[in-house]
């Protein structure tokens, strides 16, 4: 009976299958391979007892391990028992020298560099939507905002590019954090490989070889876990820029603004009780599991601080974590991409909004020109604020109250006030910063 939502609701397929119980299996297995063969090469154990390791281990599998642990309740002991059941007298070798974390957190590492690998190429093909979207919309003037409130203009596809940049960003965070993640190790009991003897350091290093990891520099019996948190906190920072997003196209979606729409289905159903209704439900939904994921950076954190050379607090932990936080983020950016892919703009919304207040949303235009004809800057302000104040409390258009101020209209024309408060002239290097934007990425996306 599934519980947890991740199991028939959120989430995708192959990220699922990255942290489920059966990959989490083939990882342990092997990392106790790739042990065999590493202790065979420094004469540690004979060759042909890595080669019937390595066949044996083919045939292992989880159910017979879980018969196993149900009977001594270690699960790391019970997998290297139902290893060495399919190796024959080579099955005494099997985890020689390793403690159970050397074997788990390196079965980590292989996960963590699956995962890394599929969340870059989500983030790879929403930065292509992204940029996609910014050249379309490159030139569509909207009304920007600041504090909820309508200001000077912008663009749709500036916009577009300010998330395509920061995608970017985690794009090059990915590559930074990749090789302080994807790590193994095996350092024994302690951490001093004196099981391992003198070859501890050549053994890990061809170990983890074998594995396509990197071995770590000092570790004692755990990895350590400021690795973790760090892959955490990148989730965690992906999240927060997908609710970012999601907001804006939820706030923009408001009926009294309308700029923007998800797509809606033509047999999609709104809400069960207002037949008319069309929600931004999966940008509502990005929203709320962003929280989630959000979360677990605290409980991250705290598994770094263990007891002496490790106690047994992370485990559980982790096992909740990093499935969740790994499996609900692929769903998050996979959802928001197709969000993106489909956001339908009303432009006749887009173009009534900017002119809403009376063009009082260009009063920073006219400042600027008065200024820059010899009026004080201070003062160009004060007139233009109080004119605003006046357009807006007569509901009469800024250029109207414009017309009346002698101190304006000695500077500027009236034919050059409609050109100041045109939104279309005043969007400055918008249109510029998106191609730039745009041609520094586009290689990076799919």
């Amino acid at each position: 009976m599934a519980v947890h939502p991740i199991e028939y609701r959120y989430g995708t397929p192959e990220m699922r299958g990255i942290w489920g119980e059966e990959r989490r299996f083939e990882a342990i297995v092997a990392a106790e391979v790739a042990l065999a063969r590493a202790e065979a090469e420094v004469g540690m154990i004979p060759t042909d007892a890595a080669d019937a390791i390595a066949t044996g281990a083919r045939r292992a599998s989880l159910a017979r391990a879980r018969e196993i642990e149900a009977e001594i309740n270690h699960d790391m002991m019970a997998i290297v028992k139902a290893i060495s059941e399919e190796c024959g007298e080579a099955g005494g070798y099997v985890h020689l020298g390793a403690t159970s974390n050397d074997i788990l957190d390196t079965a980590t590492g292989l996960q963590l560099r699956a995962s890394i690998d599929l969340i870059e190429t989500r983030l790879r093909r929403l930065l292509g939507v992204l940029l996609r979207r910014a050249v379309e919309t490159r030139g569509l003037v909207c009304a920007g905002r600041t504090h909820g409130q309508i200001g000077v203009p912008t663009t749709f596809g500036l916009r577009f590019a300010i998330w395509a940049a920061e995608v970017g960003r985690h794009l090059d965070r990915l590559g930074e954090l990749r090789p302080r993640i994807v790590v193994g190790q095996l350092t024994g009991a302690v951490g001093t490989q004196a099981a391992l003897g003198a070859k501890g350091p050549e053994i890990q290093a061809r170990m983890m070889q074998h594995l396509g990891l990197v071995p770590v520099e000092v570790s004692n019996q755990v990895i350590q876990r400021d690795r973790y948190a760090e892959y955490f906190f990148f989730l965690a920072n992906v999240a927060t820029t997908l609710d970012k997003i999601a907001i804006e196209i939820r706030s923009l979606q408001r009926s009294e603004i309308g700029e923007v729409e998800e797509a809606f289905g033509s047999r999609q159903v709104g809400s069960s009780t207002m037949p008319h209704k069309r929600n931004p439900i999966r940008s509502e939904q990005v929203s709320g599991l962003a929280r989630v994921i959000r979360a677990t950076v605290e409980p991250a954190l705290q598994n770094n601080t263990l007891w002496d050379e490790r106690d047994l607090t992370n485990s559980s932990c982790e096992r909740v974590i990093f499935p969740e936080a790994s499996i609900l983020c692929d769903h998050i950016i996979r959802l928001m991409t197709t969000v993106l892919d489909g956001l339908v703009l009303h432009e006749d919304r887009i173009h009534q909004n900017l002119h809403i207040l009376y063009d009082i949303n260009m009063a920073e235009s006219v400042m600027i020109s008065l200024t820059q004809r010899g009026m004080d800057r201070q003062v160009a302000h004060e007139r233009i604020r109080i004119a605003s104040m006046e357009a807006r409390a007569s509901q009469r258009p800024l250029a109207e109250v414009l017309r009346e101020i002698p101190e304006v209209t000695a500077l500027v024309g009236p034919s050059e006030i409609e050109t100041l408060l045109d939104p279309t002239r005043y969007i400055g290097t918008a249109v510029e910063q998106v191609e730039r934007v745009v041609e520094r990425l586009r290689s990076r996306a799919l």
